[in-house]
């Protein structure tokens, strides 16, 4: 096995996450299986109880790990189905110390952070690069490992100083350090300053970890003067100083890479230059292209509660990414936040309130993603009704469909007090009530989690269509509320279709309204297996409607069947931080997706 360790300085946010997607790509282009590990050095055990505004979204794997959004680069960028185990933390590390010495296992023995804590570390990385994550048998040939934080952080001294005993461990030839640091231009002069990256790789090699490689963030490509520099004072070869300038959007970045040779020096340095092949980038190039290449839009409103942070929703945006792009559309986001839309708000703020739904009539289709919490729950009421009523394509994820029952109840079935348990415990009429099996004492890994099987039981629906008139779908879930089965044959006969349910026939998971252009909502959460190339079916369905393809992508069924029927095992067969702005676009987009609303990037 060879390692390829990725670390930061200088500051957080550079883009550790995308360059080590992007280095796993490469070397997965070079014929070579590749595999990624994640180390957080905070204390939770997982991501699953914070906040989207601490940390981004939480990327939830199949196996039902709650883990870092970068998993997620790694999953879209490598096409690879990681596990719980691919993401290292603090508290799992000292948690598995700490039962080992209840247990006995260190009985008569001190147990410390070196060598206790530091050997966990070693144990847990090598453990999780054995894990086949491509479909294949056996470990991949190399693990890319990425070091969450900045060097010099506190937390994260103890995995250094594991990953300095790790290097020596497996040798020189088995591992490589890329160092990305940033190299600012200050615009007074317009001179690249190469001081906070000299600074950051002292403090590095202070440590007991020397970087093979450099990888500079910059706004524009290194001069040849300021490699010579770094080379210099770095200790690092000028041909392995390569230059991460802002690009319009980050599928650029292997391209990137490629163009400078760091492919070459990573297979130097792992003494695999004799037997790796040419990178083939060839569909990557192509899909790239075509990305840079759009210019007829398509507006989507996200109507949200997490629109100041916009790595909170960052799979949901490249699920619409990767969808737009099949169709062949510029996507535009619409940041609508859902209390905006409030009764409440055109009282206090009428000038937010009006720009919140212009926003929202404005657009071309509608999304309402998960959330917890019942801030801005009525505002998404509004939006699902607008939706429903307007003829407006909507698509509905996790409490978005729980939403759009809610206001169905209401508005058609005249249940004025209808209600989820999660938001009005006390409600008459709960149309979505908390799961038997959930805990109400701990929050923490205790939803629904993880990959869950849906069946279809209406054959023709739209959603059966957009999985390739699939039998059943496997997508991943998170909740620990669903909508109250006892009240489903009431909605049914109101007009709404339960068209998707577990296998229990109980538990609903896609909802749709057949006299609607487009109106689904899904229990599950499928942009977290959307892939560049492979978009999800149901957003491709909402970008499809959108914009008025609906028809033609219902009719391509060969097409389907063969690559968009994502996550499908049933009839078919299946064949977009580290920080989501961290690569700023060069053209005034966010990783190449338009944005309006609250929190713009213009």
């Amino acid at each position: 096995m060879k390692y390829v360790l990725v670390t930061g300085g200088v500051v957080s946010g550079l883009g550790k996450g995308v360059t080590a997607s992007s280095i796993g790509l490469l070397l997965k282009s070079c014929g070579f299986r590749v595999t990624s590990i994640k180390i957080d050095p905070y204390l939770n055990t997982d991501a699953g109880t914070m906040s989207p505004f601490e940390h981004g979204e939480v990327f939830v794997l199949d196996d039902g790990g709650e883990v870092d959004l970068d998993l997620g680069n790694y999953e879209r960028f490598l096409d690879i189905t990681l596990t719980r185990d691919n993401n290292i933390t603090t508290g799992k590390i000292y948690q598995y110390v700490i039962n080992k010495e209840r247990k006995g296992d260190y009985l008569g023995k001190t147990v410390q952070v070196v060598p206790h804590i530091t050997d966990a570390i070693q144990e847990w990385i090598e453990r999780g690069a054995l894990i086949p994550v491509d479909g294949k048998e056996g470990p991949a040939d190399i693990c890319v490992i990425e070091l969450g934080g900045t060097i010099g952080d506190i937390e994260s001294m103890p995995f250094i100083e594991a990953l300095g005993q790790f290097s020596y461990r497996v040798g020189p030839g088995n591992f490589c350090l890329v160092h990305v640091s940033l190299v600012p231009v200050l615009n007074v002069v317009g001179e690249q300053k190469t001081k906070p990256t000299q600074h950051s790789v002292r403090g590095l090699r202070g440590l007991g970890l020397t970087p093979n490689i450099l990888a500079c963030r910059s706004t524009m490509a290194l001069d040849e003067n300021v490699k010579e520099k770094l080379s210099r004072f770095c200790h690092v070869p000028a041909e392995n100083i390569v230059t991460l300038y802002d690009v319009p959007n980050i599928w650029h970045i292997p391209l990137l890479l490629r163009d400078q040779k760091a492919h070459e020096a990573l297979l130097k340095e792992l003494n695999l230059l004799g037997i790796a092949r040419k990178p083939d980038l060839t569909e990557w190039t192509a899909r790239t292209k075509v990305y840079d290449m759009l210019h007829d839009p398509v507006k989507i409103a996200m109507v949200g509660k997490y629109v100041g942070l916009k790595d909170s929703y960052l799979s949901v945006l490249k699920a619409l990414l990767h969808a737009s792009v099949g169709c062949r559309k510029k996507l535009v986001v619409e940041w609508v936040e859902a209390s905006h839309l409030e009764d409440i708000t055109a009282k206090v703020d009428p000038d937010t309130y009006k720009a919140a739904w212009n926003r929202l009539k404005g657009a071309d289709g509608i999304l309402v993603p998960g959330g917890f919490g019942d801030r801005g729950v009525q505002g998404k009421i509004l939006a699902a009704k607008y939706a429903r009523e307007s003829k407006v394509p909507f698509l509905g994820i996790c409490l978005g469909m729980q939403i759009a029952v809610v206001e169905y109840a209401r508005s058609v079935l005249g249940l004025y007090d209808a209600n989820t348990e999660e938001f009005d415990p006390q409600t008459s009429n709960p149309c979505v009530i908390f799961m038997p099996e959930g805990s109400k004492t701990h929050m923490g890994g205790t939803m629904r989690l993880g990959s869950r099987r849906t069946y279809f039981k209406v054959p023709d629906c739209k959603s059966a269509k957009l999985y390739g008139d699939a039998t059943f779908v496997d997508e991943r879930h998170r909740h620990r509320y669903e909508v109250n089965p006892d009240m489903i044959s009431q909605l049914e006969a109101a007009g709404l279709s339960f068209v998707g349910r577990d296998e229990s026939g109980r538990r609903m998971e896609i909802v749709e309204l057949p006299s609607h252009p487009y109106f689904i909502g899904v229990q599950f959460h499928p942009e977290f297996k959307s892939r560049p190339g492979k978009p999800s079916a149901l957003f491709s369905g909402l970008i499809a409607a959108s914009c008025g393809q609906m028809d033609l992508l219902l009719n391509k069924s060969d097409h389907l069947s063969n690559g968009m029927a994502n996550g499908i095992n049933g009839k078919a067969t299946s064949k977009p931080r580290a920080n989501g702005n961290c690569f700023k676009s060069s053209n005034g987009s966010l990783n190449g997706v338009y944005s309006n609303g609250n929190g713009v990037h213009h």
